[in-house]
């Protein structure tokens, strides 16, 4: 398995289901041993990456399609069901990434898989909604008081808030007299500078 002679302990590992029809299981390889009288048997101690639906609470909205929870949950697999390796960054360098490929996930919770209880339990939140966030999902900043908002839950679509160049949410535009239009200068170009998006904040 060339796959798995590239692999060594600490490597993030995608790992086969037996269900085809199910995307692989993310792992983290923890040890690996030979097994059998030739020592052909190889055999890795894993710790598993849970996905969201795999959690007894199930996916909530601010889950990322892309995230995945450390569980205390270990186990000892063939090395033959190892597809690859995969890299799990910490929320805040998946927040950075410039682009997002098949191998990349995001890690901000740990999760024990018996009582189904993450390690933090408190998160910030945002938006008029209050929920975490979600880095799948744009959001736009009040220049003001810096909170950040998804456009659906201001009355505003996607393609209108990208072409934003000025944001002043409500409260700020009632205390100030802000307005939320956009100061679009008269350039003649085409292009127009978005408002910072929450997917590249540094």
């Amino acid at each position: 398995n060339k796959r798995f002679e590239q692999s060594q302990a600490g490597d993030c590992v995608l790992m086969r289901s037996a269900d085809t029809s199910k995307p692989p299981y993310v792992a983290k390889v923890e040890s690996i041993e030979a097994a059998g009288s030739r020592g052909t048997n190889v055999r890795v101690r894993v710790r598993w990456y849970y996905r969201p639906e795999e959690s007894i609470g199930g996916r909530r909205p601010f889950h990322g399609s892309k995230e995945v929870f450390l569980s205390d949950h270990y186990d000892v697999q063939s090395a033959d069901t190892i597809e690859g390796k995969c890299n799990v960054h910490s929320f805040r360098s998946y927040t950075k990434l410039d682009s997002v490929n098949a191998e990349d996930f995001f890690c901000r919770f740990d999760y024990k898989s018996a009582s189904g209880s993450f390690v933090p339990d408190r998160i910030a939140v945002f938006c008029k909604c209050e929920m975490p966030y979600n880095p799948d999902d744009l959001m736009i900043q009040c220049e003001e008081c810096s909170d950040w908002f998804h456009p659906s839950c201001i009355g505003m679509t996607i393609k209108e808030a990208k072409k934003r160049e000025h944001f002043f949410c409500q409260s700020c535009t009632a205390e100030n007299g802000k307005t939320t239009e956009n100061f679009h200068e008269a350039t003649g170009q085409s292009e127009e500078k978005p408002v910072e998006s929450k997917r590249r904040r540094r």
